[in-house]
């Protein structure tokens, strides 16, 4: 496909949320990416989203989301709701015909994933997941790695991911991401479905996966420990476990091979290290200021028909299909 630089309409999105995620990690990315521009916000406190407007430099700003989604003005929508409000905002913005992307989990359920996918495959509007890791140059290295064969053929993938509960989660405080309404798996939904994905983007679709999951402390009434293993379709086994009580932070995947191993955090901005015959190579590959911007910017080259972005609606779908099954939600 022939590089088009040609086309300079530019793209004027609206931001359905504009909560902490679109501080830094986000909002700024749409900014600084070449031929977007960032027209309006929304948020349900009219003196926020007027805040947030102000403080980023955006000419205008709603309190109601169907005002910023029917807007003749704008031309595509980033959805950053909470995920239990994707599903309802999303067939909304599918039925105006506006280009999407949405904050990950696609939608707390597969049923609902696939709702809003099959919503925008029905018109044919292009609809994007914010699993922005398959897209960073830490991860992006990792595949090339695999691709280039360093560890020989690829046998297994394991990730453990610990953390002690919060302050918050200790005082009984009211926090989305352990309301079962919200996210049934509590924090496994908002944290190791960034990582199941990306696995999906590094070896493939998982064909069978089975979990255990339930709740440990009692300070919340989602899902705290959770346990599972994956089949990939190539072949490869995988096996997680998540535990949001425990004594210590860890974050640790190895991905062994038949001539080596490759280990690396999800969260951490730690290095990423080879082992192989060659020795020990370690690579440190520092995030962008803004993390999603690598994301944002393969938005961009796929409306231009230069590039087809990794992060869509069904493969986000798929991992959303992954994480029912783990939680026995399937």
């Amino acid at each position: 496909m022939s590089n088009n630089t040609e086309n300079t309409k530019t793209i004027r999105w609206g931001i359905l949320g504009c909560g902490d995620v679109t501080e830094v990690k986000s909002g700024p990315a749409y900014q600084k990416t070449a031929g977007f521009k960032i027209e309006a916000v929304m948020r349900r406190d009219a003196d926020k989203a007027a805040d947030y407007a102000k403080r980023h430099n955006i000419s205008k700003f709603y309190s109601d989301a169907d005002a910023l989604i029917n807007d003749p003005e704008i031309d595509a929508i980033y959805i950053a709701t909470p995920p239990d409000m994707h599903r309802f905002y999303g067939l909304k913005v599918a039925a105006a015909g506006k280009i999407c992307c949405i904050e990950k989990p696609l939608a707390p359920s597969y049923a609902a994933s696939l709702e809003i996918y099959e919503a925008f495959k029905s018109k044919n509007i292009p609809l994007f997941t914010s699993y922005y890791r398959r897209t960073l140059p830490r991860f992006e290295q990792i595949k090339t790695w695999l691709d280039d064969n360093k560890i020989g053929e690829i046998r297994s993938i394991r990730w453990n991911l610990t953390k002690p509960a919060s302050e918050q989660d200790l005082s009984g405080e009211y926090n989305w991401r352990t309301d079962t309404k919200v996210a049934s798996g509590g924090y496994f939904d908002d944290l190791a479905s960034h990582g199941l994905d990306l696995f999906t983007h590094l070896l493939g679709n998982i064909q069978e996966v089975s979990g255990f999951s339930l709740n440990q402390q009692g300070l919340y009434p989602a899902k705290d420990a959770i346990t599972a293993c994956w089949l990939h379709g190539s072949g490869i086994t995988g096996n997680g476990n998540w535990n949001f009580g425990s004594n210590n932070r860890e974050d640790i995947v190895e991905i062994a091979g038949s001539k080596g191993k490759i280990t690396f955090s999800i969260f951490e901005n730690d290095p990423i290290v080879l082992y192989n015959e060659d020795g020990e190579t370690e690579l440190f590959i520092e995030h962008p200021e803004n993390v999603q911007l690598h994301h944002v910017e393969r938005i961009r080259e796929h409306l231009l028909g230069n590039s087809t972005h990794p992060s869509n609606g069904l493969t986000a779908s798929h991992t959303s299909w992954v994480m029912d099954k783990i939680i026995g939600n399937l």
